[in-house]
């Protein structure tokens, strides 16, 4: 990779690890519900109308909108203002690997390879670190939740992979249009109408600004810069430094929120990224030789 694409590369994963700090400020100025829809709507708005037609099927956009945008989305904005870390919860999200893997495998047939289950089992260990380190100073259902939230984004991957859009920013723009009915209606069963109106009244620039921040910052740059280096590079080159999220995510919770990060928790985060790095190894397989490729030996039928 080239160094401009290298530093972007980095820029795409500090940008969505410091999202999970901001995520969390602006769980102070809106229920999380209704602070996810109003982070697709900003996302969907006004870029819809710049980056064309849907390129895929709408059944796929429908589909990654609901489990990524609702369900994913959803149980981890809901888990983080139940008392989830901000940086834990950008470490214990990677876990997205494992699921991925495993929906597609069950799903799909892709059998993963030794060194993959390896790495799944490495990085499950991680996790069972992570939960005895948060059931010692914080909610278990709420790390409970960001776990569900990891397996909704797994699946959401598969789905996305059937779809295989051909422009990643025009895919997400198009998405994001989709979360955001269902999650306001969820918003106003669940959270109230007058809580939602109290958020709304009271919005000041420290909120506009996080909605704008996980919108146009994180989904729009983020997601359409990632989508032009995977266009440039294969995805084998690019995807290992998302590994990089949890460390800016840790990093700037413990900045900006004095979130503490005890040894059991950097025992967690070793184990969970070293698992995620090796479950996400392409081992290279031989090619079989087929028979009429293969040098012809010298039988006894064809030396008589």
């Amino acid at each position: 990779m080239r160094p401009a694409h290298i530093a972007l590369a980095v820029l795409v994963a500090a940008v969505w690890g410091v999202n999970f700090t901001v995520i969390e400020i602006g769980l102070d100025h809106f229920p999380p519900l209704l602070f996810s829809a109003l982070r697709f709507l900003a996302a969907a708005l006004p870029a819809v109308f710049f980056v064309g037609r849907p390129k895929v099927a709408w059944k796929w956009i429908i589909g990654v909108g609901l489990v990524l945008g609702v369900a994913k989305f959803g149980l981890l904005f809901v888990a983080m203002d139940a008392g989830m870390p901000a940086g834990l919860s950008s470490l214990v999200l990677q876990i997205q690997a494992v699921f991925t893997a495993v929906i597609a495998f069950a799903v799909l047939g892709e059998r993963p390879s030794g060194v993959r289950v390896a790495g799944m089992a490495v990085a499950l260990a991680g996790i069972a670190v992570a939960a005895v380190d948060e059931g010692s100073s914080g909610p278990l259902g709420a790390f409970a939740l960001c776990v569900a939230a990891a397996a909704c984004w797994g699946a959401s991957n598969v789905l996305t992979r059937k779809a295989a859009p051909p422009d990643a920013l025009n895919f997400m723009v198009w998405v994001s249009t989709v979360p955001v009915l269902p999650l306001l209606a969820l918003s106003l069963l669940t959270e109230g109408p007058s809580r939602d109106y109290d958020a709304l009244r009271g919005l000041d620039w420290q909120g506009a600004g996080t909605v704008v921040y996980v919108a146009w910052v994180t989904t729009v740059f983020g997601f359409g810069a990632w989508g032009l280096l995977l266009r440039r590079h294969p995805a084998s080159t690019v995807a290992p430094f998302s590994l990089l999220v949890p460390v800016f995510g840790m990093s700037s919770a413990a900045l900006f929120l004095g979130e503490p990060v005890s040894p059991l928790r950097w025992c967690a985060a070793a184990l969970l990224v070293g698992g995620v790095a090796l479950a996400s190894v392409t081992v290279r397989r031989r090619p079989a030789v087929h028979p009429v490729d293969a040098p012809a030996p010298e039988t006894a039928g064809a030396r008589s």
